[in-house]
């Protein structure tokens, strides 16, 4: 051009093949760059997954916790409600000890049931009975 403000020449001194060093330049950083972020990309992938365990972990835990306290309540529940009424029948017929003794034993018995139920050794009464027993000759 006559006014000189384009160039139509390569800035490499003409050869058409060769890349420009700003592009040489900008490449190796691009490349850097790249490397940089695949880095960062796979330490953060690692903290999100070690993170998403220990929530994981943490939930299994406070799970756990919840059915332990559960269960632990389902048998001292059983047992103080067996004392409590036995202790009633002692007061109202004066019986004491027996009836708190045997309502004792009682309430421990069916907090281990309760216990058992909630932990699903045993099928829930509801269950059972809608259960049909299988009939061995095939006629249902």
């Amino acid at each position: 051009m006559a006014n000189g403000t384009q160039n139509d020449e390569p800035a490499n001194g003409g050869e058409p093949g060769k890349p420009l060093p700003d592009d040489a330049a900008l490449s190796a950083r691009l490349g850097r760059l790249d490397q940089r972020l695949s880095t960062l990309k796979g330490n953060q992938k690692a903290e999100i997954d070690h993170a998403e365990w220990q929530d994981d972990n943490a939930s299994a835990r406070a799970s756990a916790l919840a059915r332990g306290f559960r269960l632990s309540s389902e048998l001292v529940a059983g047992v103080v409600v067996g004392a409590a009424i036995g202790w009633g029948i002692d007061y109202l017929f004066s019986t004491s000890p027996w009836g708190l003794i045997v309502f004792f034993f009682l309430g421990f018995a069916a907090g281990v049931i309760n216990l058992m139920r909630v932990a699903g050794v045993v099928p829930d009464v509801h269950e059972r009975l809608h259960e049909r027993p299988k009939d061995p000759s095939g006629d249902r």
